[in-house]
């Protein structure tokens, strides 16, 4: 049974590529032999694009490149010859360090949702995935609708049922998107000063956020990833023990196109005494943790359903004190607990005169203060939908951890789909997906969740210090990101100011927007595009 859908290239296409890609056919390959601003930029444009990512710098890049120079290159042959001083430097030796210094653009397509934050698991790694704003999910790969078929469930009594219940979520998504747009269109007229572009750019990012709920989570997705080899290596460990066989299975087809271009880096991976051994012991603890955790919390049904909740669990009530003294330590030559002492002994005005020094006059979120905000932590426990997790989990500077994808926590429905009427069309695909969900649930449990729709909600903590909470908090809180998770960062702000009582770092959080949600959240995003793109 095929998983993955290939592209075919002309001749001519694939003469091309096979420069460039270490393999023309699979799911995963890695970009060689172009520069890194290039590969940049095709990273970049490829979150935004139903084109795999070949095709994509077929259409897009290869015209602006010169290509002549490398018409003898053939990167799909790997490497030619053994790189005996990274063998005897990391391999013999271990020196870990040295596989910091190899990095590689790999492409991870047709991967599901689940699959996808797996991937993005790894704090030292870049990443862009496909986005559910920018591209409309029901256009077919190879005849299909975009979902990832599970080998075992599609062979099992329940293959046709999976196929058919995904197929109807699927054509439910095409329909209201269809809907939401008309009905965007009519409420949101176009403004003067506006080109038709910018205005159906805008409509349509509007709409296509509305309904991206409706979506399962085994919809395919694109990834692009940037990381070295020592950060590959953790994470193929990690995905070698994964209970889902979806992971499992692209671990392999990634150490097949990482070992093309970084092989010394990855030996260990599949040795029985090194990567063995750890992804043993990786599985072996996660199913010891299960089994406790079933005795101690039997299941029962539980169903929150409502909009996103953050709890603060865990802040250090003496926060700013420690983090007026880590601002002044760089700037005196005396002990931390002297300089704690003094700090104490300071008014509140006082204390807030040195964080206003610190911080300085920040005209944009990009001015981030220093080091010394890394200081105080804060550890949240969210209940939002699947889809915020999506964009959330990405922040890689924190800890996060989340529990398994059900429809335990019911669904969020985005107030827009009962104004155009698709209220109860919307309820009707959550009880197909909770259904599907629950007959895969006793022979499939780790594939069960592919059926869960992506508005159903799910627990994770996010644990943080204040640097990256502000990093986090004035990113994801601008008008133009998704009501979902901007309702998150909102109240992540408002808790650090209320509950833990630290007004100097809510302060220091100046771009913290807390407007209502503005009527197309794209259209002052699409305006500046366009002034860019006119000014060239």
């Amino acid at each position: 049974m095929t998983v993955y859908v290939s592209e075919d290239f002309t001749p001519a296409e694939a003469d091309v590529l096979r420069r460039y890609f270490t393999n023309l056919d699979g799911p995963v390959f890695a970009l060689v032999n172009l520069p890194e601003v290039v590969k940049g930029a095709l990273f970049a444009r490829y979150s935004r694009s139903a084109k795999s990512l070949r095709r994509l710098f077929l259409d897009e890049f290869v015209g602006d490149l010169d290509i002549a120079g490398d018409a003898t290159v053939d990167a799909t042959v790997g490497l030619q010859r053994a790189e005996e001083l990274y063998d005897r430097v990391f391999f013999e030796y271990g020196d870990d360090s040295v596989a910091q210094l190899g990095g590689v653009h790999l492409a991870c397509e047709q991967a599901s949702n689940l699959l996808t934050k797996v991937l993005e698991w790894g704090r030292l790694m870049s990443y862009l995935e496909q986005s559910t704003r920018y591209i409309a999910y029901d256009a077919r790969l190879g005849g299909r609708y975009r979902y990832y078929r599970d080998p075992e469930v599609l062979g099992s009594p329940l293959g046709l049922r999976y196929v058919g219940d995904l197929d109807r979520m699927f054509d439910t998504y095409a329909d209201m998107a269809a809907t939401l747009l008309d009905y965007f269109r009519e409420r949101f007229p176009k403004q003067l000063g506006d080109s038709d572009f910018v205005h159906r750019q805008a409509l349509k990012a509007k709409a296509l956020d509305a309904v991206r709920g409706a979506l399962p989570a085994a919809a395919l997705s694109n990834v692009g990833i940037y990381a070295s080899g020592q950060a590959y290596e953790a994470l193929l460990l990690r995905m070698r023990a994964h209970p889902l066989p979806e992971a499992r299975s692209y671990a392999d087809l990634m150490l097949t196109e990482l070992r093309k271009v970084i092989p010394s880096f990855l030996k260990r991976v599949d040795l029985t005494d090194r990567g063995v051994a750890a992804s043993t012991y990786l599985a072996t603890t996660r199913t010891a943790m299960d089994e406790i955790a079933g005795r101690l919390f039997p299941d029962d049904d539980v169903d929150e359903g409502g909009g996103p909740s953050v709890e603060l669990v865990e802040f250090d009530p003496d926060a700013e004190v420690r983090l007026v003294t880590a601002m002044l330590y760089a700037y005196t030559d005396r002990p931390e607990p002297e300089i704690e002492t003094r700090v104490r002994a300071m008014t509140v005005d006082e204390r807030m005169a040195v964080v206003r020094a610190y911080v300085g006059d920040r005209t944009n979120r990009r001015h981030r203060p220093g080091r010394a905000f890394e200081r105080p932590t804060y550890r949240f426990d969210v209940l939002a939908d699947y889809g915020a997790f999506r964009d959330l989990q990405r922040h890689r500077l924190l800890t996060v951890e989340w529990q398994p994808l059900s429809p335990r926590h019911g669904y969020t429905r985005p107030e827009a789909v009962d104004d155009a009427g698709c209220g109860g069309t919307f309820d009707e695909t959550m009880a197909r997906s909770t259904a599907l969900h629950d007959a895969l649930a006793e022979r499939f449990p780790a594939q069960a969740p592919y059926a869960v729709a992506l508005a159903y909600r799910l627990r994770f903590v996010m644990q943080m210090n204040a640097r990256e909470a502000m990093h986090l908090i004035e990113l994801r809180s601008a008008p133009q990101g998704h009501p979902a998770y901007r309702v998150v960062a909102q109240q992540m702000h408002r808790l650090i100011a209320d509950k833990a009582g630290h007004h100097a770092v809510a302060e220091a959080m100046r771009f913290a927007d807390h407007s209502p949600e503005p009527q197309l959240e794209r259209l002052a995003g699409e305006r500046r595009a366009e002034q860019r793109r006119l000014s060239r």
